[in-house]
Formats: C-alpha cells, sequence, structure tokens
C-alpha cells in the first residue's frame, strides 16, 4: 500500500509528520476495526514508525477468522468497537498496510470493568466505564504489551492531542469540538503521557474520513460506535439485572419535599437527570434529582431542583501539577457536558471540591469531573455527591485567582 500525501490539519507534538525524522520507532496501535484507529495506524506508517496492530478481544465471541477479510456479515449491524466484525476491519486494514497484527484476548480484564458498571448501577451510582477501559487497558496493559515486544509508543483513534513541553507532555482537547474525547482520557498514568501517540486528535472528524478514502480503507464509511461495546441494545438496566438482580427492590418515588408520587421498578432502572420511562404524570416535566439506596427512594423533581453549586470528587488524577491548592479553571461534569468555570479546592487523600460560577443541572454521582485550563487537562477524579451553597467569602475560592490559561512553555 502506497499512502497518498498527508492532507494538512497534522497531529499534535513532535510526531507530527512535517516535522518529524523518517523512521520514528516502534509503537503499537490499538486497532478497533473502526475508522478512526484504522487511519491512525496509515497515518503512523506514513510517517515511518515501525507498526504493530493489536486487537482487544474482551468476549467470548470468535475474532477475525470467522469473516472474510474486511467484511462482516449483513446481519451483524454492531457498532461497538469489539466484536468480530470489528476485529475482521482491523486485520483488513493490517494487511493493507503489511504490518503485524495480534487480537490479545482481554476477557478477564474486561470482565472486572463489566463488574465495575454493574456494582455502580446497583450504589445509585451512573458509571462511566470506558474511562476505565482507557486507563486500564489501552493505556495500561497495552503499554505493558509495548514493553514486552521493545515498543516506545502506544497509539489509538482518540480525538485528543498531546503536546511535548519543556516541563513535560500535557494532554488537550482534540481540535474537532464535536469529537473531543480529552474527558474519557483524564485517568491515564500521567507518567505514561510520553508514550502515548493521538495521530487523528489534531484532525476534524470529516478529514479523517477524506484520509479513510484516499487511503481506500474499506470501513471508510463505517459508523461510529454510539453505545457502550458490552451494551450495543443501550439496555443498561438488562446487563445490571443479568448480574446483580438483588438490586430491583421495587420502592418509593417521592418528590423534594417528601410527597409520595408513586413506586419505582428497582434503582438500577433511574439515573440524576433522567427525564423519560419514569412512569409518573405530572403538570410539569419531572426528572430524577436524586437517588438514596439506604431508603430505597428516587426523588424526582422539576427541572430547577437539578441544579447544584458545585460537588465533591475523590481518586483524583493529575496529568499536570495543579497550579494551587486553590485554583481557577473549567470543569467538565459529563462527557457531553461543556466544560463551566469554577474554583478547584484540592482536600487531600486523593479528593477536591468544585464550586461553580453557575449552577449545573445533573451533577451526577459516578461521573467524572475533569478540570481543564482552557484546553489543556489539568486532572480530574470521580463524582461522590453534588453540593450547594458557595465557595466561603473572602477565600481564594470566591473569585479572581487565575488558572495557567494560554501558558504554553
Amino acid at each position: 500500500m502506497t499512502p497518498p500525501p498527508h492532507l494538512g490539519g497534522g497531529s499534535a507534538g513532535d510526531y507530527n509528520p512535517r516535522t518529524m525524522n523518517a523512521q520514528r520507532g516502534k509503537v503499537v496501535v490499538a486497532m478497533s476495526g473502526g475508522v478512526d484507529s484504522s487511519v491512525a495506524a496509515c497515518l503512523l506508517v506514513e510517517q515511518g514508525f515501525d507498526v504493530t496492530g493489536l486487537f482487544m478481544r474482551v468476549g467470548a465471541e470468535p475474532v477475525a477468522e470467522a469473516f472474510p477479510p474486511g467484511r462482516a456479515p449483513a446481519a451483524d449491524t454492531h457498532q461497538g468497537c469489539c466484536s468480530a466484525a470489528d476485529a475482521a476491519d482491523a486485520r483488513h486494514v493490517a494487511g493493507m498496510l503489511g504490518i503485524p497484527f495480534y487480537a490479545l484476548n482481554f476477557k478477564e480484564d474486561f470482565e472486572r470493568i463489566i463488574e465495575y458498571f454493574v456494582d455502580e448501577y446497583a450504589r445509585g451510582r451512573t458509571p462511566n466505564p470506558c474511562i476505565l477501559c482507557n486507563d486500564q487497558l489501552k493505556f495500561g496493559k497495552l503499554l505493558r504489551y509495548a514493553d514486552a515486544i521493545g515498543a516506545r509508543y502506544v497509539a489509538t483513534g482518540h480525538y485528543a492531542q498531546i503536546e511535548r513541553r519543556p516541563q513535560g507532555p500535557v494532554l488537550r482537547r482534540g481540535v474537532d469540538p464535536a469529537k473531543d474525547q480529552s474527558y474519557v482520557l483524564f485517568a491515564i498514568d500521567r507518567k505514561a503521557l510520553g508514550r502515548i501517540l493521538l495521530p487523528v486528535g489534531g484532525l476534524e472528524k470529516p478529514a479523517v474520513r477524506d484520509l479513510a478514502a484516499r487511503y481506500g480503507l474499506p470501513n471508510r464509511d463505517k459508523p461510529d460506535s454510539v453505545e457502550i461495546c458490552f451494551v450495543p441494545d443501550n439496555d443498561y438496566a438488562r446487563v445490571v439485572a443479568a448480574r446483580r438482580p438483588a438490586a430491583f427492590v421495587p420502592g418509593e418515588v417521592r418528590d423534594p419535599a417528601g410527597k409520595l408520587l408513586g413506586r419505582h421498578r428497582g434503582l438500577p432502572h433511574y439515573t440524576v437527570g433522567q427525564r423519560r420511562g419514569l412512569g409518573i404524570s405530572a403538570p410539569v416535566p419531572l426528572y430524577v434529582t436524586a437517588i438514596d439506596v439506604g431508603a430505597n427512594t428516587v426523588t424526582l423533581g422539576p427541572r430547577a431542583a437539578l441544579l447544584r453549586c458545585g460537588l465533591r470528587a475523590a481518586q483524583a488524577n493529575f496529568l499536570i501539577d495543579p497550579p494551587a491548592a486553590t485554583f481557577r479553571g473549567e470543569v467538565q461534569i459529563r462527557y457531553l457536558h461543556r466544560a463551566a468555570p469554577a474554583s478547584v479546592e484540592l482536600l487531600g487523600q486523593g479528593q477536591f471540591r468544585v464550586w461553580f460560577d453557575e449552577p449545573q443541572a445533573a451533577i451526577t454521582p459516578g461521573q467524572a469531573a475533569v478540570i481543564y485550563d482552557g484546553d489543556v487537562v489539568i486532572g480530574g477524579g470521580w463524582i461522590e455527591q453534588a453540593e450547594n451553597g458557595k465557595a466561603p467569602e473572602g477565600s481564594s475560592l470566591s473569585g479572581g485567582m487565575p488558572t495557567r490559561d494560554s501558558r504554553r512553555g
């Protein structure tokens, strides 16, 4: 395969093809069978890397050998990232590139992520398994595999950027705001940043598909993943019920004042901010505002009741040193949330508190709170609880403390 010229837009950091030497070293590429990771592999070959493709086999389903190379059966409509059809697509692209390709069995490791997922729902929380998959598998176990074969780098098709700076590498948002995935990368080990390559992070999605077409990739028009890969029908409660049936105990539904509104079917059917499927009629739209596992109750209220001024997070992971014990930043509370200006207070023992300048809706325990300085990820943690109130008057949290903002060196 002879790749066409690079289309422009580039990649972040010192692996931009316009600034790199011909031979860049050995890299392991996590190839999911999707267009993004396939284009990432093509770009790295074009840039002179010694590339090895790896597919993460996370279930019992047969992988690439089950289908003709590059083709899935017409009945396979799965849009995740780990099916047999996906493996076939990944293997076919690797064959086009002439690079080694291996399917690794990560089933046992992935089982722990599924267990985390169902346990969180059973606890009345809303998990994000993609963050754990990135931390523990794509930039955890794959890095150890890279060490085993003498590879310096691990690469993926994530829409985010690694920028090399004199004081060390930093994680930045991807160029395409509609596809940015830096939020789900906050938990990776800071020490791994220098070994990560994200070739499509400096491109917008249409440019990636354009590259795929020019490379002649058979998956160039493949739809993006639209659900958690082990929940292809988007029925989270079904997955939880299969493993934690005891979590589905009917209970009471109440309003914020404690008035009984009806009964629920089991807490895993609900998440903070949910509006549909509540089974309660009311003159105004109602939303899940709280879930109390101890009392086995769901609280519903109007949208205004979802607003909270702050949150407390735990298991913090920082990718750069926080500028101070209390500092200003922008905090994103879920994948599709627009990061909001806030004050952050480090509490010690891996915890921090956030006070937003303006109240935010549906701050959800179990989701991640990721702190940004402009487009740079400072770090983040897992939301323990939403809080009301405001930063103490006269403290550095009550306003005015600048972030690093756009300091790039």
